[in-house]
């Protein structure tokens, strides 16, 4: 098994790649490749390719580089390969990127979403949602707004805090195994729930994830004090 991280070394903001590390803890046979923006990526069937949160420069380098390899993610999402994309990550798969002064920076068409860019407006907030009749917590840092289009499917459903856009009644994309969220934190760690439904996707659905006790414990304490302080 192999985990593909995609551009580590500018797709890290907010600590996300202990994503990565937490699932390396918690499937020590799987091989860790990072993939540097100057390298060719695999892009290869199984196991989980990762991409996390990036500047928006960064964003247009990221468009440019996978344009090539479009086709063989379409490959990937469509055989049901787990991709975990975290952050605005999502975005360089979408539609496009609506910048501020009205012009577009085309994505690569793979995920049926668009963003428009408020760079003068930082969106922080924290998030409660629904995973498969359970819940999964978060936290947003962004400098857009994301709005669906025809055929979109959420990842989960808001009940506390913000979606894709403020009126959007769920957070983040699903298409097959592919798993597309603007939650930081880093979210697997944070959601052992989440966590087991992506190492289910990898190939390992008997697996329990890591130091689960005690992730379980933290994560049910920090659900009750979403339920009391969230608004």
């Amino acid at each position: 098994m192999r985990i593909e991280v995609l551009f580590p070394e500018y797709c890290c903001l907010f600590g996300d790649l202990f994503n990565v590390k937490y699932l390396q803890l918690c499937l020590p046979e799987a091989e860790r490749l990072d993939t540097s923006l100057r390298d060719q990526p695999r892009l290869e069937p199984g196991g989980l390719v990762y991409m996390g949160p990036m500047s928006e420069r960064t964003q247009e380098k990221v468009i440019k580089k996978l344009l090539p390899y479009r086709d063989r993610l379409k490959e990937l999402i469509e055989g049901g390969t787990a991709l975990l994309l975290t952050g605005n990550a999502l975005e360089t798969l979408g539609s496009y990127i609506l910048r501020e002064d009205g012009s577009k920076l085309q994505g690569l068409g793979l995920l049926p979403i668009y963003a428009k860019q408020d760079l003068m407006h930082r969106h922080n907030s924290v998030f409660l949602g629904d995973w498969e009749d359970q819940e999964v917590t978060g936290f947003k840092s962004q400098f857009t707004m994301a709005w669906p289009e025809e055929g979109a499917k959420g990842l989960f459903r808001v009940k506390k805090g913000v979606g894709l856009n403020k009126k959007c009644p769920y957070e983040g994309l699903r298409v097959n195994n592919l798993f597309a969220t603007y939650l930081q934190g880093p979210i697997l760690p944070l959601n052992p729930c989440f966590t087991k439904s992506v190492m289910a996707a990898m190939g390992a659905p008997d697996t329990e994830p890591a130091f689960y006790k005690e992730v379980q414990a933290a994560y049910q304490a920090r659900v009750a004090d979403f339920y009391s302080k969230v608004k």
